[in-house]
C-alpha cells in the first residue's frame, strides 16, 4: 500500500490539489545538453526541477533526494490529476529516474518529501516537436495489442477481486474465521497483481490497503480495510490488550471493505469518457513499480505483520510485474533483444526462488524464512530491477 490522500475520482490516477508551489527553472537548464533529460532535487521544502518545459516525446527525471526523508516524484496532467509517472520511496542521497512519453500539454511537476501531505507542485509544459519518434506500422500493431491486453488483465483481475472479497467478508462476518484466514491470501491475490493501478485510486487505497503503522491516528485518520481485519483474524500477534472487534464492528469494516472493492471495479470496468487508459510507457511503468513493491514491502515482511502470508503478496506482485513485463515484450525484442533476453531469465531466477516457498497450494509463512533465504529472494529481486528499470525508455525511444 502507497501511503495516499483521500481525493476524488478522476481517471487512472488520481492525487488532491497540492497547497505548496514553487517556480520552475527556466526551459533549458537540462542535463548534459539533451532538452528531454532532466533533473529533479526534491528536499525538505522544495521541488527543483531543471527546467519548466521540454519538447514532446521520452522525457527522463533524473530525481536525486536531497532531503532526509524518502520522497516520491509524479508528473501529473493538466487536471491535476492525471498520474502521467511517478517515482516512489527515494531515499535520501539516491536518484531515481522516471521515463514517460509525454505528449505536447501542460503538466505538473510534484515532489512528495515524507510521501505523506500534500507535496510541493509546480506548472510543467511539454511543447509541440517536429521530432517525434515514427512509429512502424508493425510497431503500432504491437502497441496496440498490448494496450489492450493489459487493460483486458487488469479488468479480469479486477472482477475477480470483487468475487473472492465477497467471499472473504462472508465467512469474516458469520464468524468462519479458519476459512476467512485460509482465504485472506488467496483474496488478496488479484489486488497485489494490479496494485499500481488500484493504489493510483488516492480516495480508496488509504481506505483498503494501509498498514496501521500508516494511519496518523492523532490526525484523526481512521484505520479501515483488509490489514484491521488481518490483525482481527490473527490476533494472537496484536499488542497486548487488543480487544477483538465485536460482532457487530465486523459488519461494520467487512461490508466497508466491500463497498470500497465494488467502487475500485466500477472504476476499472468503466466504458467511454471514463474508461482507463494504458499508454504503453504506463504499463512498462507498473511493471517497474510492481518489483517496487516487492523490495519494499514484501521482502521486509512488512506488508501483512499479523497473518504473515508477504510471500503469496510477494507472487502476485511479481506476476503482475511479469505480465506487464511479456504484454511488451515482443516490441521489446524489436527494439533491444539482449535486454528481453536478460529481463526473462531474470524473471526465470526470481520466480525459481519463490517456488523453492511453496508449501501446498501456498506459500511458507515469511517468519519461516531464514535470513539467508530472504536476503536470496532480495539479491534476486535487485538483479531483476536493475534491467528492468531499462524498459521504459527502451520501449519509447
Amino acid at each position: 500500500m502507497r501511503k495516499t490522500l483521500l481525493a476524488p475520482a478522476a481517471v487512472l490516477a488520481l492525487l488532491p490539489a497540492l497547497a505548496a508551489c514553487t517556480d520552475n527553472a527556466d526551459s533549458g537548464d537540462s542535463a548534459d545538453g539533451d532538452v528531454r533529460a532532466l533533473t529533479v532535487a526534491s528536499g525538505d521544502d522544495a521541488c527543483e526541477v531543471s527546467a519548466g518545459s521540454a519538447p514532446a516525446g521520452t522525457l527522463t527525471f533524473d530525481v536525486t533526494n536531497t532531503g532526509s526523508d524518502v520522497t516520491e516524484f509524479y508528473l501529473l496532467g493538466e487536471d491535476g490529476l492525471r498520474i502521467v509517472g511517478e517515482v516512489e520511496n527515494i531515499g535520501p542521497n539516491l536518484t531515481k529516474t522516471l521515463t514517460v512519453n509525454a505528449p505536447e500539454g501542460d503538466y505538473f511537476t510534484a515532489c512528495k518529501p515524507g510521501m505523506v501531505g500534500e507535496g510541493i507542485r509546480t506548472g510543467f509544459a511539454v511543447t509541440a516537436s517536429d521530432d517525434d519518434v515514427e512509429v512502424s506500422a508493425s510497431d503500432q500493431e504491437l502497441i496496440d495489442t498490448a494496450e489492450a491486453n493489459y487493460r483486458a488483465y487488469v479488468q479480469d483481475q479486477s472482477a475477480q477481486l470483487l468475487e473472492k472479497t465477497q467471499e472473504f467478508v462472508d465467512l469474516y462476518e458469520a464468524g468462519d474465521d479458519d476459512e476467512a484466514r485460509a482465504l485472506y491470501p488467496v483474496a488478496r491475490t488479484n489486488w497485489e497483481r494490479i496494485e499500481t493501478v488500484a493504489e493510483s485510486f488516492g480516495d480508496l487505497d488509504p481506505k483498503m490497503d494501509a498498514r496501521e503503522a500508516d494511519v496518523d491516528f492523532a490526525a484523526g485518520e481512521k484505520w479501515t480495510g483488509w490489514h484491521l481485519i488481518e490483525k482481527d483474524l490473527w490476533p494472537e500477534d496484536a499488542e497486548k490488550g487488543y480487544q477483538p472487534l465485536t460482532a457487530r464492528q465486523r459488519v461494520t469494516y467487512a461490508d466497508d471493505l466491500m463497498a470500497n472493492t465494488t467502487d475500485l471495479n466500477d472504476r476499472i470496468q468503466a466504458t467511454g469518457a471514463d474508461a482507463l487508459e494504458y499508454p504503453i510507457d504506463a504499463i512498462a511503468n507498473g511493471s517497474i513499480g510492481l518489483l517496487e513493491e516487492v523490495a519494499n514491502g514484501k521482502i521486509t515482511g512488512e506488508e501483512e505483520a499479523w497473518s504473515h502470508t508477504d510471500l503469496w503478496d510477494f507472487q502476485a506482485n511479481v506476476d503482475g510485474a511479469r505480465v506487464a513485463y511479456e504484454g511488451v515484450q515482443e516490441l521489446l525484442e524489436t527494439k533491444d533483444p539482449e535486454l528481453a533476453t536478460e529481463l526473462t531469465e531474470k524473471f526465470d531466477a526470481l520466480q525459481a526462488l519463490l517456488d523453492e516457498q511453496r508449501e501446498g497450494d501456498g506459500f511458507v509463512l515469511y517468519t519461516d524464512l531464514t535470513q539467508d533465504e530472504v536476503r536470496e529472494l532480495s539479491a534476486a529481486v535487485d538483479a531483476l530491477a536493475e534491467p528492468l528499470s531499462q524498459l521504459t525508455a527502451t520501449l519509447t525511444a
